[in-house]
């Protein structure tokens, strides 16, 4: 598979070849789903948390005798029917929303992500991106010469903290490392941004 590759100003300076393993595969939407259901539930944090009967204060007395007195019959005024009493049912931080998937699948999924933004002609692949200083507006002007409008994602051959603190401010785009790479976000971006020398690395990281 075959692609143009772009310089800094959107002008198109020759072809590049990607590996078909990692951008040549066939769209599996049920495993993609599943893969971005398990990011998401392996990221969630378990806040909510409510007091049942028995983690509530007070309440160990009995109100009144068992009977005798008229009333409803009551062990506890703790009971989820009372006020300051527990709650039934309420949301605990007890559950647990983490679901497993295999390597194997989590890999795939990944490729396949990669492979729509391919297929769809949503990837962009540049030949550098050298930026004189941390600057947003330089930044911003470089992505913006390749396409006028919608979110992105920057894939860099390796950490690069000075192109992550230029694109830091830009509400349309995320910088993300090869090693870092994830369905998730990809997913999450309308556009894929590929450095020449990011390609290597994700065939190097993730093909076995």
């Amino acid at each position: 598979m075959q692609t143009n590759l772009y310089n800094q100003i959107g002008d198109v300076v020759g072809q590049i070849e990607l590996p078909d393993e990692v951008f040549g595969l066939k769209i599996n939407q049920d495993l993609l789903h599943q893969a971005v259901v398990a990011q998401l539930g392996n990221s969630r944090q378990v806040l909510a948390h409510t007091k049942d009967r028995s983690e509530v204060r007070g309440g160990g007395k009995k109100p009144w005798r068992q009977k005798g007195t008229g009333r409803a019959r009551h062990g506890s005024t703790r009971s989820p029917i009372w006020k300051g009493g527990g709650v039934t049912f309420g949301p605990t931080k007890e559950r647990n929303f983490s679901k497993n998937i295999n390597k194997k699948m989590k890999r795939k999924a990944l490729f396949m992500a990669l492979s729509g933004k391919a297929q769809d002609e949503q990837l962009k692949v540049l030949d550098n991106l050298n930026l004189e200083n941390s600057k947003t507006k330089l930044v911003n002007k470089v992505l913006r010469n390749l396409v006028k409008t919608g979110t992105l994602i920057l894939v860099t051959p390796s950490s690069d903290k000075n192109i992550e603190r230029s694109a830091r401010n830009l509400s349309y785009a995320k910088v993300l490392s090869a090693k870092s790479l994830n369905v998730l976000d990809i997913l999450n971006h309308k556009y894929l941004f590929l450095l020449k020398d990011a390609i290597p690395v994700i065939k190097e990281h993730y093909v076995i």
